[in-house]
């Protein structure tokens, strides 16, 4: 597990230090250098940040948003002595922010905090060869559209390529009229992201027009079959999606090369 602590205060960062000194984790103090915060945050994977909320070159509360643009998956702790509620934090960090700890602080509130970051992030498992489903914690993920759920198997075929709207409706509504398709696509997003909010499994980021796939907690057979862990079998690739031709070619030329 890696953290990353950020406060202005030396005095604070040291304290921190003292509570979590035999807790098995990885940890990066930080002062208030957002470009080194950022970066570390970009170039590693973290579980969780502990932040202060108003630091003289950083706002904490802004600072938590990019990184949860970062990592969707990231748990937030605001350390602070400011007032803050959680009813008051923006939309874009409430679902990540799992606690607010006034200074002083105690032992027994970063340890809780701790607990709660150190549980595994869950995984999604995504079967791609043959028909498509997906599951989570065992459980086959129920989509409410097969739209929604064709959109989903196009995400994990581009392979964290980003999606644009125009895109997704040349995959998947090719004969429509564009005002129409238009339409269709906004109810497929819209489904789709409820059905990643239903199983707390975070892993789209849905912007305007845009779709980015996170691909860090998703095992599938495809990627497997990329990375040479996998042979194919003679179940072909998204069997039921008539867009999937243009993959299997790839598949087919890296079966070739093999």
């Amino acid at each position: 597990m890696r953290i990353i602590i950020v406060d202005d205060e030396i005095k604070a960062l040291q304290l921190f230090l003292s509570q979590i000194v035999d807790i098995d984790l990885e940890y990066r103090f930080f002062k208030d250098d957002k470009a080194a915060i950022i970066d570390f945050a970009k170039k590693n994977e973290l579980s969780g940040a502990f932040l202060d909320v108003n630091m003289p070159n950083i706002n904490g509360i802004e600072l938590a948003r990019k990184l949860v643009q970062i990592d969707r998956s990231i748990k937030i702790v605001f350390v602070t002595g400011t007032n803050v509620k959680m009813e008051q934090l923006p939309e874009e960090i409430a679902n990540n922010v799992i606690d607010i700890i006034y200074k002083p602080f105690s032992t027994d509130s970063i340890e809780k905090a701790l607990r709660i970051i150190s549980k595994k992030k869950p995984v999604l498992t995504a079967k791609m060869f043959g028909s498509f489903d997906c599951f989570i914690n065992n459980h086959i993920v129920q989509f409410t559209s097969s739209k929604s759920k064709e959109l989903f198997a196009l995400l994990l075929a581009l392979n964290g390529k980003s999606l644009t709207m125009s895109q997704a409706i040349t995959y998947l509504w090719p004969d429509k009229d564009v005002d129409k398709a238009k339409i269709l696509y906004r109810d497929a997003v819209w489904r789709l992201r409820s059905v990643l909010e239903d199983i707390s499994f975070n892993c789209v980021d849905f912007q305007r027009a845009l779709l980015v796939l996170d691909k860090s907690n998703i095992k599938c057979d495809y990627y497997d079959f990329l990375e040479g862990k996998k042979k194919i079998a003679d179940e072909s690739f998204l069997s039921s999606y008539d867009w999937s031709l243009d993959f299997e070619n790839e598949i087919y030329m890296l079966t070739q090369q093999r």
